[in-house]
């Protein structure tokens, strides 16, 4: 088996421009419109959404790589990077780690990429993980680099890496390739920088996970602005089928269906972050709307359906959801959620025990 980075020409990726042309106008169309709308929220507003997008991209970006972390904990460290008011949520090491690249990613979009960055990174997303061997470097061991799954008697090799004795020459072409490629347009340039890192695999473990918050780098980069959108989000969705372009990428370095599959993502996550934008929105008004016209527990029951985000309840809110967030009776829960209704803060779906109430947005 030969791979991409056993190629006379590595790495000089060839991709159809053409075909990439429609989803680079897309991305360009719809950042606009994203911005445009982002700044008609209030700097609160602005905060929260910023804060939930980093927490869910921190999130999911783990959940890729089969670790599943802990959102309170995370969204707590991230509040603490930005100096804003604690909770009491105590944050596990692994939480506290990708909450501080997350928010170092944010902060520092347009800071060249360096080895230190990168280092780093690797750090903070190590944190609490006692099974790797090399910390904050690129890989030393001499035995390759594999992704394999499998029997251990008969494993399936998808991929090997280049070895780890050429780390740092190629990581030395790899820093000096991203930051002179700001020509490329943004989903081009996210799209070769994703595959480029993977394929390099440079760390022990944590490539995935920085390989996309490199490609949320070169977006922000395009963009002039730090990057809000829902990417991990969307590939965790759709876990096999980011694996499967990988897999089908890295053996050539002809890559226009990686591209375009990338493309694809990016402006499905791009549309998540626009509806996630108008929720808010959509919040901010239905709340100006009900001032002073809600009692404490109506109150608390909407503020904590839009803490759920835009997919709500799992299965709609109905009387007993309404008597555990509010302790209210079931008279009072069945008073209260009718008046919710006639205040166009829910609508009513069902009948006796199928009713279901959900936000009028």
């Amino acid at each position: 088996m030969t791979w991409n980075w056993q190629k006379d020409s590595w790495p000089e990726f060839g991709y159809d421009r053409k075909i990439l042309a429609p989803y680079e106008a897309r991305f360009l169309k719809e950042s606009g419109l994203f911005l445009g709308a982002y700044k008609h929220i209030t700097e609160d507003e602005k905060q929260a959404l910023i804060i939930d997008m980093i927490s869910d991209e921190a999130l999911k970006t783990s959940e890729i790589e089969g670790e599943f972390l802990n959102r309170d904990s995370i969204q707590s460290s991230i509040r603490k990077q930005f100096g804003l008011q604690q909770d009491q949520y105590h944050s596990g090491p692994a939480e506290q780690g990708i909450a501080e690249m997350m928010v170092d990613l944010y902060q520092h979009y347009d800071a060249p990429l360096t080895h230190e960055m990168l280092h780093r990174w690797h750090v903070m997303l190590m944190r609490g993980n006692h099974n790797i061997r090399t910390v904050g470097d690129y890989r030393k061991h001499i035995e390759p680099m594999q992704i394999v799954s499998g029997y251990l008697n008969r494993p399936k090799i998808h991929f090997e890496a280049p070895p780890s004795e050429d780390m740092h020459q190629e990581m030395d072409k790899f820093i000096q390739w991203f930051n002179g490629s700001k020509e490329h347009p943004a989903i081009t340039r996210a799209g070769l920088t994703h595959l480029y890192f993977v394929c390099i695999h440079p760390f022990e473990d944590g490539n995935g996970r920085i390989a996309r918050a490199l490609t949320e780098k070169a977006l922000a980069q395009a963009g002039g602005a730090p990057s809000l959108i829902a990417l991990s989000q969307t590939i965790e969705a759709k876990r096999t089928n980011y694996y499967k372009a990988l897999e089908d990428n890295n053996k050539e370095l002809e890559i226009t269906n990686w591209l375009e599959y990338l493309a694809e993502t990016i402006l499905e996550a791009q549309k998540h972050s626009v509806q996630l934008l108008d929720f808010i929105i959509a919040k901010i008004r239905m709340l100006d709307r009900l001032k002073g016209h809600l009692n404490a527990r109506q109150e608390k029951a909407i503020l904590r359906l839009f803490k759920a985000g835009t997919r709500g309840f799992e299965g709609g809110l109905n009387a007993d959801k309404y008597m555990r967030i509010t302790g209210a009776p079931r008279a009072t829960a069945t008073r209260d959620l009718a008046g919710l209704v006639k205040k166009d803060a829910l609508t009513k779906t069902g009948q006796l025990k199928g009713t279901r109430y959900w936000l009028n947005i």
